[in-house]
């Protein structure tokens, strides 16, 4: 930070001119493509479906809505936006908003920029402040978000009619930058229209000033299907001032899906990807239930909270258990439907039947991972193992190992972790997560009975 122009002469001098916040996006996306660096860090699934779109957009220049359900990362997107600035960028020091120092646009900056010429000083803003967020909230007014007139400055003794007593919203502090505005239906419509001028003349109009500031940003905005006819709507006048409306998606695949939980979720004991498989599948079956109301969606956040419990759960089994390291088993999975139920919106007729349809569809998906992992592996003499009176029992205060001696030495247990990834020398606990997963495969398949009473499940012939 040193060696950076400190004075708008010194700024001049260097070359460091003007440029539109659009441009800069702009060529910094085009130097990030053309070197293949990754343009979208910690961004999952949109590869071939969102991201060439709104790169598009965003090569045109236009401002963007993202329009999806709930849960689909949409202002994770958004944020993203900022790593597509200039790292730090020159402003007028100690002026109101984020002018550039050789092109000031407000009564302020123009006043200092013509009373000290070449030595008006500079100070350098980070990009991480040239994000500016806001959820749009029914209470949520046009001085919040264009400005309105500062008591303060008019008690001190300015005259009303002073443009300089004007105390600006967050848009026109955004100048240089990036605002977002997330659920943009949720704003009123007469606050809607408060942006029209922004979007389209790039002025604004406080109490009877008309400003007419140059504002320089790219507004984004993130918007839910539904709230075009439930909770609100974009008024059309600024649905046709956005360039561009981009739609998202929940993961189109079942590794999409685990690797977002692995991404964001908070595990404080081991989950395999066979286990998160199968919440992948639990929620992907969710999405497709015709006892959900897909208007509302089944956010990724259900998949991340699913993945934190079964973890707790395990960590919870280890404490009582004294097993070490916790690794989350089948049997763990037991505890997602009760605790997550809230989550999930049905549709009506389906009350009273949450439950009953929650863990048909967490079955679902157990079998059809179980089926997945270990395709084209004998397990049947696993369940001869059982049926010759091995009775195989399980529970919160079952540990591994516990489940594990209650086998015969049969070479199909070695496959049957091999295929999760576990090896012979790994803890109890990561064998008998594979070795449950098996047992309870056959038991989906008709090929062992279960019996389970007060959290203790009892697989035998």
């Amino acid at each position: 930070m040193t060696t950076l122009p400190r004075t708008a002469g010194e700024l001049r001098a260097a070359g460091r001119l003007p440029r539109g916040v659009k441009d800069e996006i702009r060529e910094n996306l085009l130097a990030r493509l053309r070197a293949g660096a990754p343009a979208w860090p910690g961004i999952v699934g949109f590869d071939r479906t969102v991201l060439p779109q709104l790169e598009r957009a965003l090569l045109a220049g236009h401002d963007v809505v993202l329009l999806g359900e709930r849960g689909q990362g949409k202002t994770r997107l958004l944020r993203s936006l900022v790593e597509l600035l200039d790292e730090w960028s020159p402003v007028i020091e100690g002026a109101e908003l984020g002018e550039h120092p050789l092109e000031p646009i407000s009564p302020q900056g123009r006043r200092l920029a013509a009373e000290l010429g070449d030595d008006l000083p500079v100070a350098w803003r980070h990009r991480s402040e040239r994000y500016t967020e806001k959820l749009a909230t029914p209470d949520t007014s046009v001085a919040d978000l264009i400005g309105d007139v500062d008591p303060v400055k008019v008690a001190a003794g300015r005259t009303l009619g002073d443009p300089e007593t004007i105390h600006f919203g967050l848009v026109p502090r955004a100048h240089r930058g990036i605002v977002a505005i997330n659920e943009l239906p949720d704003l009123a419509e007469r606050i809607q229209v408060a942006l029209l001028n922004v979007m389209e003349e790039r002025d604004i109009q406080v109490r009877g000033y008309t400003l007419r500031l140059p504002l320089d940003v790219l507004l984004v905005a993130t918007s839910n299907p539904e709230d075009y006819t439930n909770r609100g709507r974009i008024i059309t006048p600024l649905k046709d001032r956005f360039g561009a409306e981009v739609r998202t998606h929940y993961p189109l695949t079942v590794a999409a899906e685990v690797a977002v939980v692995r991404q964001e979720a908070r595990l404080p004991a081991e989950v395999s990807d066979t286990m998160l498989a199968v919440l992948a599948r639990f929620v992907r079956n969710l999405r497709d239930s015709s006892a959900v109301d897909q208007r509302s969606g089944v956010s990724a956040r259900f998949a991340i909270a699913a993945a934190e419990t079964v973890s707790a759960a395990a960590l919870h089994r280890s404490a009582l258990t004294g097993e070490d390291p916790p690794v989350a088993r089948p049997v763990d999975l037991e505890a997602v439907p009760a605790v997550l139920r809230g989550k999930v919106e049905f549709a009506a007729g389906e009350e009273g039947r949450e439950a009953e349809h929650l863990n048909h569809l967490l079955r679902m998906a157990v079998a059809e991972t179980a089926r997945d992992t270990f395709a084209g592996l004998d397990l049947r003499p696993l369940a001869e193992a059982i049926a010759e009176g091995n009775l195989v029992t399980t529970g919160e205060r079952v540990p591994g190992s516990e489940l594990l001696a209650a086998l015969p030495e049969i070479p199909v247990l070695h496959e049957v972790a091999a295929r999760v990834g576990a090896g012979p020398n790994d803890p109890p606990g990561r064998i008998a997560a594979a070795v449950e997963l098996a047992l309870e495969s056959l038991y989906l398949t008709r090929k062992l009975a279960k019996d389970a009473d007060d959290g203790i499940v009892v697989y035998g012939p």
